[in-house]
């Protein structure tokens, strides 16, 4: 095994290390299929993971900027109806799946929302390397003046946490935390699909 694939699956384990929402078993899953063409023995696999992670420090704690970030969404879902979503999917076409199936779940269970936001795995990447933050948004009728106001509801919340925002007012243009800072610890908490459900449900007390 050449020392630039050791280098590569390292780099790919520090990531998924910084992001703080993957365990060491679903790090070591993630890896193992993202270089499966590599056919890489599970031991050596491991080995290179213990490696990184005791030369990794791993944070502490979260940002003021996630948990400004994770208060807004928990006010958008609970105060005005916005289905928010950590961590939806790898990239903006996965996020969106994620929130129409979510949707669907909800209407199903005679439950209305009125849009959605989210920021992808993608996302996160961009604001571990780039310290900004690209947050999609939308609603479930394909109606752009509805889509327009859920944005600015998203962006309202976000300003009033303090977040600096980079937004032209276009339905078509993601809205932009610049200068986040990006840390988050691992916990042990549903993010993604299943903690916006389980956060949906709990905050407009629903049953599910």
């Amino acid at each position: 095994m050449d020392s630039e694939l050791i280098e590569e699956i390292s780099f790919e384990i520090q990531l998924l290390l910084k992001m703080g929402f993957y365990n060491d078993e679903e790090i070591l899953e993630i890896i193992d299929d993202e270089f499966i063409e590599e056919d890489i023995p599970k031991e050596k696999l491991l080995e290179i993971f213990s490696n990184v992670k005791e030369n990794f420090d791993c944070p502490k704690s979260d940002s003021e900027d996630f948990l400004n970030l994770k208060e807004a969404f928990l006010n958008l879902s609970k105060n005005h109806n916005i289905l928010t979503i950590h961590n939806a999917g790898y990239d903006i076409e996965e996020g969106i799946q994620d929130s129409f199936e979510l949707f669907t779940h909800l209407r199903n269970n005679k439950y209305e929302v009125e849009g959605f936001c989210f920021y992808s795995f993608e996302d996160i990447e961009i604001a571990i390397e780039e310290n900004s933050l690209l947050i999609a948004f939308g609603d479930f009728e394909f109606d752009e003046d509805k889509g327009l106001k859920i944005a600015k509801t998203v962006k309202d919340e976000l300003v009033s946490k303090g977040f600096n925002i980079n937004w032209d007012e276009s339905i078509d243009e993601r809205i932009e935390i610049v200068d986040f800072n990006w840390q988050k610890a691992y916990e042990d908490r549903d993010y993604s699909m299943d903690g916006a459900l389980s956060d949906y449900i709990e905050l407009n007390n629903l049953e599910d």
